[in-house]
């Protein structure tokens, strides 16, 4: 049995020595194609057990990479590659003895080269994996993969800006660039990695990808990803994360007191955009700023004295009291306490008090001088009655009619030899001429300090018999105006006016200075003259800007060199929010120089006046540059006056400066009128016609801005320009070319409707805004073009202007650019700058600058005149009326309205009693004919 046991047990050891040394031999070899067996016959018991099995690795660039492989018990531990065997010289060995079980460790390196793993080109990746035996049997490590590492250059995806709301979400996409093995991303914000562990709002862990959840402001900035593996890191372009916010109102302030001590006023509240405020370029808080709503103010009643009361006996001190009381009426809402005593006591003896009279010779003393004085206030009494009624005409008088007599038509003819009324009696009229004086005959003064009587002022001229067709007295000065035709004789024409003409002529001779030689290469219109005492009115040319010089505003024997311009430059001046600069930047100058008499400044607006929907304020730049505010056009002040036309803001000042009107809308309702004009021209190309659309404010300075403009590019005006009513409720400006004749003409793709956002056209401080169209004729045949532009704010007004109009300048029509063409008088001196003359404005002043029981003073004057706001500037003036007067003529500077004004003066109803009274009966004869320039 023993034998038999040994017998077998030979024949297995020797077989697993005869495959030990064949597997041995094909390792000495050279040819590894001779595949070594997978196993040797084993004995029985523990197979190897590796230790350490090789791992999978990277090439990097071109350094090699060592697989290590540990087996025990191991006699042998050989590495196989993709399949083959690996040269034993590859091999390096090491042996060792593990102490505790007394069995051999082996350890073998390998090293694989990156030509190694380029040269293969299996199915699978480069693999390695080592076999291990014992005396026992073998073991197979796992199999470790073996590749070259890379990293490409670029992001297959770079993460992108993004604009968000706070507490928005926030996803930043990234792919990283391909590489083995695959690359880690890591975030940097502003080049600092960002942890998402210690941050629970990011989150970094989907897909690459940065997830912030609510966003903060602290979130803005700028974002990378980073890709980094074994061989490179790579960074993608920055993105710029803005975290915005929204504005938000306040809470509305409490309502401000009313404007107006007294009567009807305004209250205003106001909210602003810090709740919070805009960042970041998040959007402005929509809606108005400032509510205001209407408000009337109890007025202060003062108090009055009630009538005395009756006297109190006499007491024994030879007296006697009476007493009387505030209460007709008694103060109210703040009015002031009556002036002068309550009570009052006198000697109720007639001095014949023991106490006071110490001889009977003092009564005979103090009866003569009661005698005295009693007889004195007799005596004036009388003359002022006698005086009164000696005089025909009193400082009260008005004539109206010498007010419209500036423009009527007079038939006249000389009279009768030895008339009384002749200005000179002594010359011979000639009888056989007769003198037709058409208009307009105006009522100038001589222009020295020579002032008109009142009996000069209104009786008639001295060689004319005059029919009067009203009830007023026609009251006549004939001046250099006037035009007479026909042959006359050299002494029936009064002499005064001839030296009035001389005075004129020597009195102009410091003529007005323009500085206008080229407006449209200037950055400044501005026009300067020189003037005196008499004043005299300044005009920018068809601009609607002017300056009132008043008569008396400069002092007597000085003359000074008064500039207006408007700024044609970028202002300064740049309105907050959604306020809009209404009207040009104007100047005037010099600045250092204050007028005795307020002045008054012309500056026209874009505004639709309506004090619910606007408030205007006026504003002055100080020497250092900047901005304040002068005043609110609604508020009472006494400082200045402004006096809001539909077109025009007329200022009262008494300094010279730089002014401009800015704009606040208070509601949505706010207009902003534009005006709106087309110019045309033919392009370089013949066939090529160039339409061009202007969208301006509603003021002349900008009208003629453009017109400048398009006379130095060859434009032409095409149709009279429309007023647009562009309104301040966020909608946006379209323009459009429509009905093209199709088979003459064709416009250019994608240019036949263009759209403007409102901010462009509410902000746009005064420049006009502009769009062109390019239209193109079939032939050169074609020389008419009629066609339609539509011009309309989305939601609002709309305007249509019809174009028909040749394209060769030959056959254009011209269209007037100005309304009012004031380029041929841009200074007046003296008289001829105002409409009324000198001598009926000092009646005018002298009658209403008088308080009057009935009210017919000033205030009335002001009222008529459609003055009735912030009076108490009137008030403060030394008369009331030439200020009225000076505003009248700043407001009617282009039509001379006298009969408006004229009319108001009869309303008012201040002509003497006496004039009235004149009738057909007291003229002779009916040769003067009266009618007024209006067909009356």
């Amino acid at each position: 049995m023993g034998g038999g046991a040994a017998g077998r047990r030979c024949p297995e050891r020797l077989a697993l020595v005869l495959g030990l040394c064949s597997w041995a031999a094909a390792l000495r070899g050279n040819d590894n194609s001779e595949a070594l067996p997978e196993s040797i016959p084993s004995a029985p018991g523990t197979l190897p057990h590796f230790m350490e099995e090789p791992d999978d690795a990277y090439i990097i660039k071109s350094n090699p990479i060592v697989l290590r492989c540990k087996a025990m018990p191991a006699m042998q531990i050989f590495f196989k590659c993709n399949g083959e065997w690996v040269h034993q010289n590859e091999h390096v060995s090491e042996e060792s003895m593990d102490e505790t079980t007394g069995l051999k460790i082996r350890e073998v390196f390998i090293n694989v080269t990156r030509q190694q793993v380029e040269d293969f080109h299996g199915p699978e990746d480069y693999w390695c994996q080592c076999v291990a035996w014992s005396h026992l049997g073998t073991s197979k490590s796992r199999k470790a993969s073996v590749r070259i590492a890379y990293l490409r250059k670029n992001f297959e995806q770079d993460p992108q800006g993004k604009e968000v709301p706070i507490e928005g979400m926030i996803v930043l996409h990234c792919r990283p660039p391909e590489g083995v093995p695959a690359a880690e991303v890591e975030w940097l914000k502003n080049e600092e990695p960002i942890d998402s562990n210690l941050d629970e709002n990011i989150d970094t862990r989907a897909d690459h990808n940065l997830i912030i959840r609510q966003a903060r402001l602290s979130d803005s900035g700028n974002y990378t990803c980073m890709a980094a593996n074994i061989v490179a890191k790579r960074r993608s372009m920055s993105a710029t994360v803005v975290v915005y916010v929204n504005g938000g109102w306040s809470s509305w302030t409490e309502w401000s007191n009313c404007n107006a001590r007294c009567g009807r006023g305004w209250q205003k509240r106001s909210r602003t955009c810090t709740n919070p405020a805009p960042l970041n370029g998040g959007a402005f808080c929509e809606g108005m700023s400032v509510q205001k709503i209407t408000c009337t103010s109890l007025c202060p009643v003062d108090g009055n004295w009630e009538v005395w009361s009756e006297w109190s006996v006499c007491s024994p001190e030879c007296e006697h009291l009476r007493v009387r009381e505030c209460i007709a009426p008694p103060p109210r809402n703040g009015g002031k306490y009556c002036e002068g005593l309550s009570q009052e006591s006198e000697n109720c003896t007639e001095g014949l008090c023991i106490q006071d009279i110490e001889n009977a010779s003092d009564i005979a003393l103090y009866s003569g001088l009661g005698a005295a004085v009693i007889a004195v206030a007799v005596l004036v009494v009388g003359v002022t009655l006698y005086r009164r009624s000696q005089s025909e005409y009193g400082v009260d008088v008005i004539d109206s009619s010498a007010l419209t007599g500036g423009f009527q038509t007079f038939n006249f003819k000389t009279v009768r030899q030895g008339n009384s009324l002749l200005l000179n009696s002594s010359m011979q009229p000639d009888l056989t001429v007769s003198r037709t004086y058409s208009g307009p005959i105006c009522l100038q003064d001589p222009m020295d300090k020579e002032l008109m009587t009142e009996s000069s002022l209104f009786n008639p001229l001295s060689d004319i018999k005059v029919k009067v067709h009203s009830s007023f007295m026609v009251s006549l000065g004939v001046t250099e105006r006037a035009e007479y035709h026909g042959k006359a004789h050299s002494g029936t024409f009064p002499h005064g006016n001839n030296r009035a003409f001389g005075t004129i002529q020597a009195r102009n001779k410091a003529t007005y200075i323009q500085n206008l030689s080229s407006i449209s290469t200037q950055s400044e219109l501005k026009t300067t003259a020189i003037f005196g005492h008499l004043g005299g009115r300044l005009v920018v040319p068809n601009t609607g800007v002017s300056l009132l010089i008043p008569h008396g505003a400069i002092p007597e024997e000085s003359s000074w060199e008064i500039y207006l311009a408007i700024n044609q430059r970028e202002s300064s001046l740049q309105p907050e929010g959604t306020d809009v600069l209404l009207g040009p930047e104007v100047t005037c100058g010099p600045s250092d120089v204050s007028v005795s008499t307020p002045f008054a400044l012309t500056i026209p607006h874009c505004a639709e006046v309506n004090s619910e929907h606007w408030s205007i304020h006026l504003k002055k730049r100080t020497q250092q540059g900047k901005w304040e505010e002068v005043m609110s056009v609604e508020e009472e002040t006494t400082s200045c006056y402004c006096l809001l036309d539909p077109y025009a803001c007329h200022i009262l000042l008494n300094s010279f400066g730089t002014y401009a009107l800015i704009g606040e809308p208070i509601s949505d309702c706010a207009v902003r009128q534009l005006k709106v004009a087309v110019f045309g021209c033919l392009s370089c190309n013949s066939l090529d016609y160039n339409l061009r659309v202007y969208c301006m404010d509603n003021t002349p300075c900008s009208f003629q801005e453009v017109v400048l403009d398009e006379r130095l590019q060859g434009g032409q005006l095409l149709e009279e320009p429309k007023l647009l009513h562009f309104k301040g409720n966020t909608f946006s400006l379209q323009i459009s070319v429509l009905d093209i004749p199709p088979f003459l003409w064709r416009i250019k793709p994608f240019t036949a409707c263009q759209e403007v956002p409102f901010s462009r056209v509410w902000c746009s401080n005064q420049k006009p805004l502009h769009c062109a169209f390019s239209l193109e004729r079939y032939t050169p045949a074609t020389t008419q073009l009629s066609c339609k532009i539509c011009v309309r704010q989305v939601k609002g007004h709309e305007q249509i202007l019809q174009i028909q109009t040749s394209i060769l300048e030959s056959e254009r029509e011209s269209i007037t650019f100005f309304a009012h063409d004031d380029s041929n008088f841009p200074a007046q001196m003296g008289a001829k700058a105002f409409k009324i003359p000198y001598s009926i404005r000092q009646r005018i002043c002298a009658t209403f600058d008088t308080p009057n029981a009935k009210g017919k003073d000033w205030q009335m004057l002001a009222q008529k005149n459609s003055i009735s706001r912030n009076l108490s500037y009137f008030a403060t003036q030394s008369s009331p009326s030439a200020v009225i007067l000076d505003l009248w003529e700043a407001r009617h500077q282009h039509d001379g309205d006298l009969d408006s004004l004229a009319c108001a003066l009869e309303e008012i109803g201040r002509t003497h009693s006496k004039i009235s009274d004149i009738t057909e009966t007291e003229i002779e004869e009916p040769d003067f004919n009266y009618s007024r320039q209006n067909g009356l």
